[in-house]
């Protein structure tokens, strides 16, 4: 992506239908292979129904914590109902010159990553 599509991606309109949530626990562990790593993120979703992914924000270059932003989408009419949820995502290629950064609603934290 040249860093003028990047300009053009980053100035699009957000989307009405994912939003930030909060997260209540994130951890980074040992991947199987090694120098390898996968982040875990938990919490409670607002919505029965909501689908909870991790979102790796884009970079023209690397920075020193890489945003990965904790995402809740809904498909149609939320079920009014809390539920615990976890997510995982293996950190290959995204992972900054210092490490990770994680994205929530009201909550950030950052993780150095070797």
């Amino acid at each position: 992506m040249s860093e003028n599509q990047a300009e053009q991606f980053a100035e699009l309109p957000a989307p009405a239908s994912v939003k930030l949530i909060d997260f209540e626990e994130a951890r980074v562990v040992p991947g199987i292979v090694p120098n390898t790593f996968i982040l875990i993120v938990s919490g409670t979703k607002p919505y029965l129904n909501m689908k909870v992914e991790l979102s790796p924000l884009v970079y023209i270059r690397q920075p020193e914590f890489w945003g990965i932003e904790v995402v809740g989408s809904l498909p149609g009419v939320g079920l009014p109902a809390t539920a615990p949820y976890t997510v995982s995502l293996p950190l290959d290629g995204i992972i900054g010159t210092k490490g990770i950064e994680v994205i929530g609603a009201n909550t950030r934290k950052t993780f150095e990553v070797p």
